[in-house]
């Protein structure tokens, strides 16, 4: 189908940008385009506005930062996937997030997705949403009032809802350092390139032979990605082990609220996540 008529504008800094999306009423911001170009050819969506963000070079690339007191690595909300997963500095020290950027459709959609664009996006089947969770990511929005921090925790609010205002867009995400972590995305999909019908994300630190730290997110277990809390406290203090692995995932399900839809019936997933989680801990681990 054909797209109903809008306006386009494609800004060169972040300032115009928050300018445009103040002088409408209704406009959409386009990233790579991966999940909007479909919405308006469906016609499930008409605004009067996109704003094209490809035009913004600051809000690309990956770099390393300590100004916030803390090593961190920043991410611009426009770099590709096929960035975030080639970049050196997310290998050496985001190994959970090249390793879910990496299940993320097909190659032509990592050329084009961005990081930013899946998570403002904020479907809770996308696989980076529990990987921001997991690692504690800091979410920098820009608008009309200025930049603003938004911890993972508070950005995911709903279904396709995140902390985002209509004029505000996302400008980076901050990570600090896992460097040395062990790390594993285990993700169970009907068909390849599908979106998750559950997966697992987990980054453990593993001393010795015992898990000290334990970090871990389910996608699509709920409206919004969740933090395994329970699983990550089974997890720390015991050996990196089988039988700790299986114990420590069958609290998996603590504080989700698995959908039932057309995929799978809650009870499945549910299921699924205990099964994944003790997969995705034992290949962490080992």
């Amino acid at each position: 189908m054909i797209p109903a008529q809008f306006d386009y504008v494609r800004p060169s800094t972040v300032e115009d940008a928050v300018e445009a999306l103040r002088g409408s009423d209704d406009a959409k911001v386009l990233a790579g385009g991966q999940s909007l170009l479909p919405v308006l050819r469906l016609r499930l969506a008409a605004p009067a506005l996109v704003v094209d963000l490809g035009g913004i070079a600051d809000i690309r690339g990956v770099r390393e930062d300590s100004t916030d007191g803390r090593d961190s690595i920043v991410i611009g909300a426009m770099t590709t996937h096929h960035d975030v997963l080639r970049d050196d500095l997310v290998r050496e020290h985001l190994g959970l997030l090249a390793d879910a950027t990496a299940t993320v459709a097909d190659p032509q959609v990592r050329h084009r997705g961005t990081l930013g664009g899946s998570l403002a996006h904020a479907d809770p089947a996308g696989d980076l949403g529990a990987v921001a969770l997991a690692l504690d990511a800091e979410f920098v929005i820009v608008g009309a009032g200025g930049r603003r921090t938004v911890p993972a925790h508070d950005f995911f609010v709903d279904y396709f809802t995140t902390a985002l205002a209509e004029d505000e867009l996302l400008a980076e995400i901050r990570f600090p350092k896992y460097t040395g972590w062990r790390h594993h995305y285990e993700k169970f999909n009907r068909t390849a390139q599908a979106w998750s019908m559950v997966a697992v994300a987990v980054a453990l630190k593993v001393e010795g032979v015992t898990i000290s730290e334990a970090r871990i997110g389910l996608t699509n277990m709920g409206s919004t990605p969740i933090r395994a809390g329970a699983v990550e406290q089974a997890l720390v203090g015991q050996p990196a082990s089988e039988e700790a692995a299986r114990a420590a995932a069958e609290h998996a399900t603590a504080g989700t609220a698995a959908p039932s839809d057309a995929d799978a019936d809650a009870d499945y997933r549910e299921h699924l996540a205990r099964i994944l989680t003790g997969r995705a801990v034992l290949v962490a681990a080992n």
